[in-house]
């Protein structure tokens, strides 16, 4: 149980979105009864040692979300996170975003190739790309307020939007930074 509640602990810290029951069995192999009592046990777990993060739920959906008696601290953090400019590989993940999406996360780990958890996180945070399901996983683009921003109707109208958007033209792009 200590593995499948770690295994569980990790998948739910990675996700920037709500995890089902379902998908956790799937990842982990494993029966969804057997998520659902490593998740119950995991959330009594955070409770009990007055953790800096707690588990929640709704209906059979789970995420991993940080304490309420935290609230204070987490709050100054965005608004600094939120305010300042964006770091390189932020900038990096916006622009493959801009130009390939929509764009899974596993893509986009392997094309920077690094995890793009955060980085994500931090971009929905700001609302400059948005998510949504498509065939099982999530999918990220470039949201409307980020078009309104850089005073754009829509992604063909960034510069060399129409080349820059072939999929040659990008693998042949990152194969000459490497």
């Amino acid at each position: 149980m200590d593995k499948l509640k770690s295994q569980l602990e990790s998948l739910l810290f990675i996700a920037a979105k709500p995890l089902t029951i379902k998908q956790l069995a799937e990842w982990l192999a494993t029966k969804p009864d057997k998520i659902t009592e490593a998740c119950q046990a995991l959330a009594e777990d955070y409770k009990a040692n007055e953790r800096g993060m707690q588990l929640t739920h709704s209906g059979d959906k789970y995420q991993l979300v940080s304490s309420p008696d935290n609230a204070e601290a987490v709050q100054k953090f965005i608004a600094e996170e939120t305010g300042g400019e964006l770091s390189r590989p932020s900038l990096e993940a916006l622009t493959i975003i801009a130009y390939r999406g929509p764009v899974a996360k596993g893509e986009l780990d392997k094309i920077r190739g690094v995890n793009c958890a955060l980085i994500l996180r931090n971009l929905l945070v700001r609302g400059l790309i948005d998510s949504q399901e498509s065939k099982g996983e999530t999918q990220y683009n470039i949201s409307l307020d980020f078009l309104r921003y850089l005073g754009v109707a829509g992604v063909e109208d960034l510069p060399d939007y129409v080349r820059l958007h072939s999929a040659e033209v990008i693998d042949q792009v990152l194969k000459e930074q490497n």
